[in-house]
């Protein structure tokens, strides 16, 4: 339970070149019926997306988080097969599928949207709400196919169930909040943050480059200002703190601190401390992945007080979890076959996703969660790459 590159993005390429806001936001996507073609959808600043997410009646609300599914149109059968179990076995009443969601292997409009459908089928067929944040790879195919993140949430506007918006006009696509009503409808007890923590770093800043730095990238200051600013908004209208749950695909520097209970230092024994002091659980097999800069996330939500976890996908072999001075910093395991595992026999042992159940009781919510792994469903982890013939499009859809 938690405690009470060298060349810019497409999507961020303004932002990094003149420092200007992102392209302005779209408001929710309704789950009412599908439209037959892809269309504008209506603008919103705040980031706020309204939309029927509710606890049960139980008090109950399970999310489920995917990461990295990261392939084509020939999506790996067995991401698929993985998906599909945990959906049918979790129940949840929202998905989060925290970027990477394609890969660049797609060489038309239609492979990246064949791409896409693959990934969101599992949930329009079960009629489970879904919710998609953005990685460094989801605009790999970008110059060869015309199609951009702002292009893959206007076709994602076709699916029913789709509650994927723009978001907040700041840096990034898709900066947005998802409210989950309380059980008696009466306020939101509880908020899904989606941010975008972006690409790559540009070639420099200032005349400076970044050899020697990480070339990921980072959140920008106004994301989180928005996302401050909104937590406040959030505190006004339900006249009190709402506890929430953060979603981004890049790991903070905070996730590397927290593993070694240190800045600097990073031996086995700051480690063996690590794990005593913050109840750390879970593998880590591979470096994280931050950006040259610190964002000040992490300080802002210290601030704020209503952040229960922060979780993140982007090193596929890292599992683990832990509490960080009161927030858990975790990551979800990389779900999709066809990207880099642990290599050799055990190459696909992490395969899976990240279930949160959720429980609303006496004005508070808990929170537990843990990770599950292709292997608990049988699914074959023989090495390789299986892929499958992209899914036929719901109707509606095109």
């Amino acid at each position: 339970m938690f405690p009470s590159s060298d060349t810019p993005a497409p999507s961020r390429r303004g932002v990094l070149a003149a420092s200007g806001a992102a392209a302005a936001g779209l408001a929710a996507v309704g789950l009412g019926p599908a439209p037959a073609q892809a269309g504008p959808t209506p603008t919103t600043k705040d980031g706020i997306v309204k939309n029927p997410l509710a606890f049960r009646d139980d008090g109950s609300f399970t999310v489920v988080q995917f990461n990295d599914t990261q392939d084509s149109h020939t999506t790996d059968v067995r991401t698929t097969a993985l998906q599909e179990a945990v959906l049918d076995d979790a129940s949840p009443d929202v998905v989060i599928i925290n970027g990477d969601v394609i890969n660049g292997g797609p060489s038309t409009e239609l492979e990246v949207k064949q791409a896409l459908n693959n990934v969101v089928l599992p949930m329009e067929r079960r009629g489970i709400p879904f919710a998609v944040t953005f990685g460094n790879h989801d605009e790999d195919s970008t110059e060869k196919t015309g199609m951009a993140e702002a292009d893959y949430v206007a076709f994602l506007s076709q699916y029913e169930h789709s509650i994927t918006t723009l978001g907040a006009d700041v840096t990034g696509t898709a900066n947005q909040v998802l409210p989950v009503r309380s059980a008696d409808g009466k306020r939101d007890a509880f908020a899904l943050w989606l941010l975008d923590s972006g690409r790559y770093a540009p070639a420099e800043i200032a005349g400076q480059d970044f050899e020697g730095y990480p070339h990921w990238d980072w959140l920008r200051f106004d994301q989180v200002e928005w996302y401050a600013r909104t937590s406040r908004e959030l505190e006004k209208k339900n006249k009190g703190l709402v506890p929430g749950l953060v979603f981004q695909h890049i790991a903070l520097w905070e996730h590397r601190f927290m593993w070694f209970a240190s800045v600097d230092s990073r031996t086995d024994a700051d480690h063996e401390r690590a794990v005593a002091k913050h109840g750390i659980i879970g593998e880590r097999n591979e470096d994280e992945c931050p950006g040259p800069f610190n964002s000040g996330l992490f300080s802002a939500m210290l601030h704020r007080g209503d952040i229960r976890g922060l979780f993140v996908g982007h090193d596929h072999t890292n599992t683990y979890q832990g509490d960080y001075y009161g927030i858990t910093l975790g990551y979800g395991p990389g779900t999709g076959f066809g990207t880099y595992g642990l290599g050799g026999a055990e190459n696909h042992r992490l395969r899976g996703a990240r279930v949160f159940r959720l429980a609303e009781a006496d004005g508070d919510v808990t929170v537990d969660t843990a990770p599950v792994f292709a292997g608990d469903y049988g699914i074959d982890l023989t090495d390789g790459y299986q892929p499958g013939e992209p899914a036929a499009f719901p109707a509606g859809v095109r």
